[in-house]
């Protein structure tokens, strides 16, 4: 059995990361388990942890009105789950469940948020993946939205966004003319 510290060194999240980063996400993690169909967290709930896939895969899901609870994502192992527990008010933004038998390495999300102050390296680094992760989500999340196009309209979300902006520039008026 792996122990939990070479299970984090050889995290892709963690990459890279410099040897004297090593201990301080020694000091708390703990590798839980879950079955198919578990909450690990749910939308709106304390975001509390931060979490690193080792095994399984994960269904990341929000509520849309008239759809239900909609898969957003799903994270396979080697991924990090969860950016709300960095940014205050510390609330989960989406569901996560298991979609099979799935092995997590939690970090308090205290515990990561101390250390990133008294070690501002540390901090750093830490914000710097916590922020690859959120652009990634951000991307899939876009993707996923083509889903709720129109297709009477006939655009993908792309070619909306154009069509916005477009509009929004020909709606502008110089500064002179707005005064």
């Amino acid at each position: 059995m792996e122990s939990v510290e070479n299970i984090i060194a050889a995290h892709p999240f963690w990459h890279d990361l410099q040897p004297a980063f090593l201990p301080l996400l020694a000091e708390s993690p703990v590798l839980e388990h879950f079955g198919v169909g578990d909450f690990i967290f749910q939308e709106r709930h304390e975001a509390s942890h931060l979490y690193l896939l080792h095994r399984g895969q994960v269904a990341l899901e929000t509520f849309v009105p008239g759809r239900g609870m909609v898969t957003v994502y799903t994270l396979a192992a080697g991924e990090a789950l969860g950016w709300s527990w960095l940014f205050p008010p510390y609330r989960w933004q989406f569901t996560a469940r298991s979609v099979d038998a799935t092995e997590i390495i939690t970090f308090s999300a205290a515990s990561l948020r101390g250390k990133a102050e008294q070690d501002p390296a540390f901090g750093r680094e830490l914000v710097t993946r916590m922020a690859q992760v959120l652009l990634h989500r951000l991307k899939a999340t876009r993707l996923k939205l083509q889903e709720f196009t129109d297709p009477a309209l006939g655009l993908d979300i792309d070619e909306c966004l154009v069509a916005r902006s477009e509009e929004t520039e020909g709606n502008a008026r110089p500064k002179e003319e707005a005064r």
